[in-house]
């Protein structure tokens, strides 16, 4: 199990609901962004995760990465923004990051996000539910709930959480006749990350798809702040700082 770290101040990330945009909006909001950028500026000032944001070939756009048409009208996320919008159905993009079952989309110069539930709007597949073996132990479930964490990826970033170092606790507890809840803690690269709601509501409803989970508790915690020795090695080493 990956190591704890204490939080004393936590902030509780509340799941933001989805504004009503028509397909035309949502392709002025699109296109009204800025291509190609990397920040976000929070109350003026601009936004840095704290991670060197050089992208490898899985989540940099290029000739190779895979085109793909919106199927029907889809919610997305805007990243790094964290907005969410409609993306029309006939809308073209390039895929640069599928992992974890969430797919990053390359747009008329922006990234979007399409979550695994969506997966079917550009034409691929969604993730099969995890599944426990019959008469599963608490060392089974908290196996498959990590198994879970590491199914969960910054949209820019091509490393789990887990190794990013953004989970501080996980913890298991009974629930009554044979369900348990998990209650966790978790941090980002840098707490004005607009993609902060985003990645706790994907932890939440990934750890609940986990069989005899009937809740999960997820808090974001920024003390201990977050640093890049959180990181493990071979996640130093993918994002070029080793």
């Amino acid at each position: 199990m990956p190591p704890s770290a204490s939080a004393s101040t936590v902030h509780r990330a509340a799941t933001p609901s989805a504004p009503a945009t028509s397909p035309k909006q949502a392709r002025i909001q699109v296109q009204g962004l800025v291509a190609g950028t990397r920040r976000h500026h929070v109350g003026g000032a601009p936004y840095h995760s704290g991670i060197s944001r050089r992208r490898t070939s899985s989540v940099s756009y290029s000739r190779t990465s895979e085109p793909v048409k919106f199927e029907r009208d889809c919610e997305v996320v805007l990243v790094p923004q964290g907005d969410r919008v409609t993306m029309p159905a006939g809308t073209v993009g390039y895929v640069t990051q599928a992992l974890g079952g969430s797919f990053t989309v390359f747009v008329e110069g922006n990234l979007v996000r399409v979550a695994g539930v969506d997966a079917d709007a550009i034409g691929k597949e969604p993730t099969l539910p995890p599944e426990l073996p019959p008469e599963a132990t608490d060392d089974d479930v908290e196996r498959l709930v990590w198994t879970q964490l590491r199914t969960c990826f910054d949209p820019e970033i091509p490393v789990n959480i887990v190794d990013l170092g953004l989970i501080y606790e996980c913890e298991l507890m009974p629930a009554g006749d044979g369900q348990r809840r998990v209650d966790v803690r978790m941090t980002l690269t840098a707490p004005g990350c607009g993609m902060g709601d985003i990645l706790v509501d994907d932890v939440r409803s990934k750890l609940e798809l986990v069989p005899t989970i009937v809740e999960a508790d997820v808090e974001l915690v920024f003390d201990p702040p977050w640093n890049q020795m959180m990181m493990s090695e071979a996640a130093r080493l993918e994002t070029g700082m080793l």
